[in-house]
């Protein structure tokens, strides 16, 4: 009697132990980050000066190769 009280604590912790061991719900994803630099806005004047720079480049060879 007295084996049959102590092999049904036994179980009942053990049960006790094996819900709280489950795990739980993976947590949601993290949103990506943002983006690093937003040139939506100024492109215009990216491209105006990237052409700027290009023509000063292109004068400063030729002006080179013609002296």
């Amino acid at each position: 009697m007295k084996n049959r009280k102590i092999i049904i604590l036994i179980l009942f912790l053990s049960m006790g132990f094996a819900s709280v061991a489950q795990g739980a719900t993976p947590p949601p994803p993290i949103p990506p980050p943002p983006p690093g630099l937003p040139i939506d806005e100024r492109l215009m004047v990216l491209f105006t000066l990237a052409f700027s720079f290009g023509v000063y480049k292109a004068y400063k060879i030729s002006k080179k190769l013609v002296s």
